[in-house]
């Protein structure tokens, strides 16, 4: 069977990129590996797909290149997708800092494309499995349902993250057989493990949240972090994750923008009797602030602190630093960092630039973005940007 264009993957950048190449009257095909469309749409945002962010710029990505991003984001902005949300009357909402989900069901976003992809007479096959792919000139697929052709074929099989809902590197694979560089993928979005130590020492800290300025060499972000069982969660750790390496340290600043040295000078200069853990619980969570004393001064009525103790108290309060063990991999992973090395494609065109035809959208190339529906704008930007032009 021959097609104008086989789209790899029907997830948000794979469906996007179906709909607009139909609109413009292409045949296209679109395989898709698991039994239904978009299952990473349907459970993201706990069933509510945040589905952009009203503030997403080129600074919410990270890439090895951090150009190649602008081109695809600058010609689909969020409003361009709210606009197709409003045009299907799909109602939405602003949960905080610009993330927009879904006011009923994440199942709103598939119907959508899957409305669209049906007007632009796109055919989509579920359950089907790719078993080779070759190149003689066009690009022939031998899969469990068939063969299939085509000129121009589109990889949209998203990364690494979410095994259980069909993630494999088949996109990563298929790059390396055409002659592509990828940038070696690891989990992104993700909860960091302390090592054994800081395991034993604030494991009984599990659920207890606080607000910190996380940081990671020059990436910093400030938002509430969690203690969980095995180490860190909660959004400020899941958005440095993206730029920690093994092996480095994390800076965490329990009390950002709070002057904790003047408080507690001030506290001992009117005599204060108060424990120290006491008055470290007016401003942090009671059993970290009992737990963090024991470890760094052991508790005592700030008046009988010396002033190089308080001096180092405070410090400290702005700088705990911990290196954490590893992450909680992609089976916790919110998104693969890494991928098709961005060197290798088309800004404007997401295509390979030595293998006319063959192009990469989504998540699996090396495109990360942050926390709050950054991802799936880059989703339906790159699958925009590739749908224009074949």
């Amino acid at each position: 069977m021959n097609w104008d264009v086989i789209i790899l993957g029907a997830g948000a950048a794979g469906l996007m990129c179906a709909m607009e190449a139909g609109k413009r009257g292409r045949k296209i095909l679109v395989l898709e590996k698991n039994e239904r469309v978009g299952k990473k749409i349907l459970i993201s945002g706990g069933g509510r797909c945040n589905f952009t962010n009203l503030y997403s710029r080129p600074e919410n990505f990270l890439s090895s290149n951090d150009s190649f991003f602008k081109s695809a984001l600058s010609r689909f902005s969020p409003q361009d997708f709210i606009s197709l949300l409003e045009r299907h009357g799909i109602e939405y909402y602003e949960k905080k800092a610009g993330q927009l989900f879904c006011k009923s069901s994440a199942k709103e976003i598939t119907q959508l494309l899957l409305r669209e992809c049906e007007e632009a007479r796109v055919t989509i096959r579920t359950s089907c499995e790719i078993r080779q792919i070759r190149r003689s000139p066009k690009f022939i697929l031998e899969t469990n349902q068939g063969a299939f052709e085509s000129p121009a074929l589109f990889v949209a099989t998203g990364g690494l993250s979410f095994a259980n809902l069909g993630a494999s590197d088949l996109g990563y694979r298929i790059a390396q057989q055409f002659g592509l560089n990828v940038i070696d993928p690891f989990p992104g979005l993700v909860p960091l493990i302390f090592n054994p130590a800081d395991q034993k020492r604030f494991s009984h800290l599990t659920g207890i949240s606080l607000e910190a300025r996380v940081l990671s060499g020059k990436r910093s972000f400030r938002e509430d972090l969690l203690f969980t069982h095995r180490g860190l969660s909660g959004p400020a750790i899941l958005q440095i994750s993206s730029y920690w390496k093994p092996g480095d340290a994390l800076h965490v600043d329990l009390l950002p923008d709070f002057e904790a040295r003047e408080w507690l000078f001030a506290k001992k200069s009117k005599g204060g009797k108060i424990e120290l853990k006491n008055l470290l619980s007016q401003k942090l969570p009671k059993r970290f602030a009992e737990t963090w004393c024991e470890l760094h001064f052991p508790s005592r009525p700030v008046n009988e602190i010396s002033d190089k103790n308080l001096e180092k108290i405070a410090q400290s309060l702005h700088d705990w630093v911990f290196t954490p063990e590893t992450t909680e991999g992609y089976d916790k992973a919110e998104v693969t960092c890494g991928g098709v090395d961005t060197d290798e494609l088309s800004s404007k065109t997401m295509e390979a630039k030595k293998v006319p035809g063959l192009f990469f959208i989504g998540e699996v190339v090396d495109v990360t973005g942050h926390l709050g529906g950054h991802n799936f704008q880059w989703a339906w930007a790159s699958g925009f940007a590739a749908g224009q032009v074949v």
